[in-house]
């Protein structure tokens, strides 16, 4: 199998074992959860971890969705749907935030409510504070996506911003039992970070509260470590630590890649990106792919793919980008420094897109010599 074929079926399996909908009918039926009165799903996979609760509970369970724009995917026409914007909220994200607000403050005494949460959820549904208007929400967050921090930092700030976050969308419920399945896009795996805590609730609830974290990072990276030496490659890491700029990462990378034995090494994690004043196409997944790029321009036997596993990098419907020692050029510098990786990846055929994936546990870099 030549190298890009393998990096892109061992990246696939991977995502493949934590999709929505196959995460949530598996935990469903090991944990199993008693039935719902009300099934909330906020987030990238949203749909599909709807769709996997009424494949295991049956169709008639009142369920409302808050997703992506373009994440829906086939789903069951008696689900409600709104579909909002990301990584920064839009009107629509407001009308998202104030349905579920509703739906949680609208259930009666001894109801329980399943609450599906996945990566996302943080720009997708938001009911700012009083006096914050939409404007101002929106300036926020491009302001924080812009400075290199991590989920933690900028999650910090939109919990403060919102009055659906941290155990405020929780606070409003009225019933017996909130059960809440995640699946993790942040270092940790902890519930009150993933989507800034809209599925989280504090100690102090009156309600029983029961938290399950579905899938994650680790899951994806162990399943593509089992497809690798299905297929003979060794694997010689697998680790989370995508946790740096993609500058210094890149370093650090190319360097290992260039200097240790052959086989291939899984990476997991969530890189940051300091971008320009006037960003152009790209996200922090093929910043990184372009950047590692540079690293292996002499090395004929390397091959790299860096991508987000919900199927979107940034702003833009690529994944990232699958590079090997043919895709630098000089002009490669220009698009790092302008934020415009993506344009550049797109000319050299190295741009690396799979359409929405119906999960998010942070981003995957695979890097195979042979």
């Amino acid at each position: 199998m030549h190298p890009e074929q393998a990096l892109t079926a061992i990246w696939q399996a991977g995502v493949d074992a934590v999709r929505g909908d196959n995460a949530i009918t598996l935990a469903l039926a090991q944990q199993k959860i008693q039935r719902p009165d009300r099934i909330l799903a906020v987030g990238k996979a949203a749909s599909f971890m709807a769709n996997g609760a009424q494949k295991y509970f049956g169709g008639d369970i009142p369920t409302l969705v808050v997703t992506k724009y373009e994440h829906v995917g086939v789903i069951s026409p008696t689900i409600e749907v709104i579909e909002s914007a990301h990584p920064v909220p839009d009107e629509n994200s407001l009308h998202g935030g104030s349905a579920l607000a509703n739906a949680v403050a609208d259930m009666p005494k001894d109801s329980h409510l399943l609450m599906l949460v996945s990566g996302g959820a943080s720009a997708l549904a938001e009911l700012p504070v009083d006096g914050l208007s939409l404007e101002n929400l929106q300036a926020e967050n491009n302001r924080l996506l812009s400075q290199g921090l991590d989920i933690h930092a900028v999650n910090t700030r939109r919990k403060a911003l919102s009055d659906i976050k941290a155990g405020k969308l929780l606070a409003r419920f009225k019933g017996a039992r909130v059960t809440t399945m995640a699946i993790s896009d942040v270092e940790g795996d902890e519930l009150s970070a993933i989507g800034s805590g809209i599925g989280h609730a504090t100690d102090k609830t009156p309600f029983e509260f029961v938290p399950y974290i579905v899938a994650s990072n680790k899951i994806a990276r162990m399943t593509c470590a089992a497809l690798a030496t299905k297929l003979g490659i060794s694997v010689i890491a697998n680790e989370e630590i995508l946790y740096d700029e993609v500058f210094a990462l890149s370093k650090r990378l190319g360097k290992i890649a260039r200097t240790t034995q052959p086989g291939l090494r899984i990476y997991g994690g969530e890189p940051t990106v300091v971008l320009p004043p006037e960003p152009r196409e790209g996200g922090r997944n093929q910043a990184l792919a372009l950047a590692l790029a540079r690293e292996i321009v002499d090395e004929i036997n390397i091959s790299i793919l860096v991508a987000g596993t919900d199927g979107t990098d940034g702003p833009t419907s690529a994944a990232g980008g699958l590079v090997d020692c043919t895709t630098w050029t000089s002009e490669g510098a220009v698009a790092l420094q302008s934020a415009d990786s993506g344009s550049f990846l797109r000319q050299r055929n190295a741009l690396f897109t799979s359409g929405p994936t119906g999960t998010n546990v942070m981003d995957l870099a695979l890097i195979l010599k042979v």
